[in-house]
């Protein structure tokens, strides 16, 4: 890393699918993400089922997970691929 060079963090967020809450403790966060909700996650989403000719939606839960990146960024007054001043 260059001197002059401030790094950015950024935070990715995302949601799993929905599914019935009993089924939720196993879902993981995609590769890279961090699962900032615990046991069957958050009971906010609705999930559907199709039956014959009927679609019927059931209160579900998800999990959120994050994902850190660093953004690599000149500190202020610096610009440039090389990060150079004045």
């Amino acid at each position: 890393q260059m001197k002059n060079q401030c790094d950015q963090k950024l935070l990715i967020r995302m949601k799993t699918q929905c599914v019935p809450c009993s089924l939720n403790l196993e879902t993981q966060c995609p590769a890279g993400y961090t699962k900032v909700t615990n046991g069957t996650g958050t009971p906010d989403c609705r999930y559907y089922l199709e039956v014959k000719t009927h679609t019927l939606s059931f209160p579900g839960c998800r999990h959120h997970c994050v994902r850190e990146l660093e953004q690599p960024e000149c500190c202020r007054g610096y610009w440039g691929p090389d990060c150079v001043g004045e």
